[in-house]
């Protein structure tokens, strides 16, 4: 072969091999510089047949956040487990998911943890829970509506109606932070037939907050709902929790009872409110509890009293033998909650949830 053929075979030899190349990094998965995939939100209207008549006034058709993994609009015959996330209080569904602007971002977490690997792909569904009262507390009452009842059947029995679910409670997992972690046990300790999983972030209210001497005069103070709207966050919480734990049908403008009446602590109100607490009410359901799949739940040490409550509930749970998971991390109430979310909780439930239809609808 003479000088000018080998050069030319060279030539042809290298136009190959830059062509095999590109082609390979075109494709994605070998480009370092391709996108990750990114699931798709929607915002839509669920409404609650249990919320209708309630005494504040709130709409019964309620916004709703989902989360649609990135396979999800691709694979068309693939359903999906699904993840029930309830935000705390003053917060809404809007601000979790990147409608407005917060200290968090839900979807975005999600598509990192999945960009990582560190998750499998979930629907996530998240109602709005700001009221009147800034937040319902995910419980029953005239005054706000059945809360409780929306969120385990209602708002259920919509989802799987109307997206590809995976319609089992071994595919059902229930999360929440603060308000959101307190809904969680409160909920799922009554409901191990429709959620199979929890993991509270933070989750607050495990005890009854009963207002001391400095906070009580600022609860007598409000009068009207402008007086409402301008108070303390301390003080926003104690008439949610009223609104939610203690209602009053006569008792205009704000229909509810509070846990101190013209300087004096009203032992009735308090009683309802601690019946209203997970942990004096966990022993009645512990006979659910033991139904569940997994339960994990966390707290940032500098969330102090939040930490101490969540201690509360390691050792009862222990007590009863219940296999659970507990973390103290250092942080605070918000700090470190997309960190946890990204490393602790989607990994729990991508352990966890069942991504089969599963016989008898619970995960062996």
């Amino acid at each position: 072969m003479n000088r000018q053929s080998t050069q030319s075979t060279r030539l042809v030899r290298s136009l190959l091999m830059l062509g095999i190349l590109g082609v390979l990094f075109a494709i994605p998965g070998y480009s370092q510089d391709s996108p990750a995939k990114a699931g798709k939100v929607e915002r839509i209207k669920v409404h609650g047949k249990g919320l209708e008549g309630n005494l504040a006034g709130d709409s019964p058709d309620r916004d709703v956040s989902v989360y649609l993994p990135p396979s999800y609009q691709t694979d068309k015959k693939r359903r999906y487990p699904v993840i029930y996330f309830l935000h705390g209080f003053t917060d809404s569904d809007d601000k979790w998911y990147g409608f407005t602007k917060h200290w968090i971002n839900l979807p975005a977490v999600v598509d990192k943890t999945l960009a990582d690997g560190k998750s499998g792909e979930f629907i996530i569904v998240t109602p709005n829970a700001y009221n009147r009262y800034f937040g319902s507390m995910y419980s029953n009452s005239v005054t706000i509506g059945n809360w409780e009842d929306f969120v385990a059947d209602e708002l259920v029995a919509y989802v799987d109606k109307n997206y590809r679910t995976i319609p089992q409670a071994a595919s059902r997992g229930l999360a929440g932070h603060s308000m959101g972690g307190y809904g969680t046990i409160r909920i799922g300790q009554k409901h191990p037939e429709i959620f199979s999983s929890l993991y509270l972030l933070s989750p607050c209210c495990m005890m009854p907050n009963v207002p001391n001497e400095q906070m009580a005069p600022r609860m007598e103070a409000v009068k009207t709902v402008a007086d409402l709207e301008k108070a303390d966050f301390g003080t926003k919480a104690m008439f949610a929790s009223a609104a939610s734990w203690s209602p009053n049908p006569t008792k205009a403008p704000f229909y509810l009872d509070l846990p101190v009446h013209e300087g004096q602590p009203q032992p009735m109100v308090t009683a309802k409110w601690t019946a209203n607490a997970p942990l004096a009410t966990l022993d009645q359901y512990i006979n659910n509890i033991k139904q569940l799949h997994a339960l994990a739940f966390d707290a940032g040490s500098k969330d102090a009293t939040i930490a101490g409550t969540n201690k509360v509930l390691d050792a009862m749970l222990t007590n009863y033998s219940i296999p659970h998971t507990y973390e103290e991390y250092d942080g605070d109430h918000i700090n470190r909650i997309g960190e946890r979310i990204e490393q602790k909780m989607l990994p729990f439930f991508t352990k966890n949830l069942s991504t089969e239809m599963v016989k008898g609808g619970k995960k062996k």
